[in-house]
């Protein structure tokens, strides 16, 4: 299992230290309180053309997603990941999920495989983004490192939130009814026209397959 992940399963600590390492060895090209550029271009699993200028007038989320990762795996086997993309969407915030796996790397899905994977995985987002299939140039925008990396930003499309959907980073599903989920916390606080009270955390999962 290794293989597919930034690192082994050890320990909590051991996984977020890792992970932290990761990513400061690769900073990212945009940070918390940067504006996401309204005229970048991205495609969808439908084939429909999108920017970020499309998504201003409402809090965006964007996950980042392998569909072979262990640690995307826990989320959307325990039927997790929809339920909070319901939920978010729900009241009001666009989500973008987005698969920045290069084509012949794990989880690289094309435009024709998309439709149906993204239909047996009941998701429940608002695009979801064939990034690998164009160059990945959402995930080198924002400096994406692992599958889940999670990005929050408000309505005028500055991010305010970047890093790991919860505080506890383990392949295990029972896991994720504890833990705190960063991403609903940031969401909530935006749409109450609030800074989150936790900016940035160190994201954990399996290395992103540019």
């Amino acid at each position: 299992m290794a293989d597919h992940c930034t690192v082994p399963y050890k320990t909590a600590a051991t996984l977020a230290l890792a992970a932290g390492l990761s990513v400061s060895a690769n900073a990212a090209t945009l940070k918390v309180g940067d504006i996401l550029p309204a005229d970048t271009r991205f495609t969808d699993s439908a084939g429909a053309a999108h920017t970020f200028a499309d998504y201003r007038g409402k809090p965006l989320v964007l996950e980042w997603t392998n569909p072979g990762c262990p640690f995307v795996r826990k989320f959307y086997d325990a039927k997790a990941m929809q339920q909070l993309q319901a939920e978010t969407t729900a009241k009001g915030v666009s989500w973008l999920t987005v698969n920045s796996s290069a084509p012949g790397k794990e989880g690289h899905l094309s435009a024709d495989s998309a439709p149906a994977a993204v239909a047996k995985e009941g998701w429940n987002g608002t695009a979801y983004v064939l990034d690998g299939a164009h160059g990945s140039t959402l995930g080198k925008l924002l400096g994406a490192q692992t599958t889940p990396h999670m990005f929050v930003a408000d309505a005028q499309g500055k991010l305010v939130y970047a890093g790991a959907i919860d505080s506890i980073p383990s392949f295990n599903a029972a896991d994720i009814s504890k833990a705190d989920n960063y991403v609903r916390l940031a969401a909530d606080a935006v749409l109450a026209g609030k800074t989150p009270a936790t900016s940035s955390t160190r994201p954990y999962g399996c290395s992103v397959k540019y």
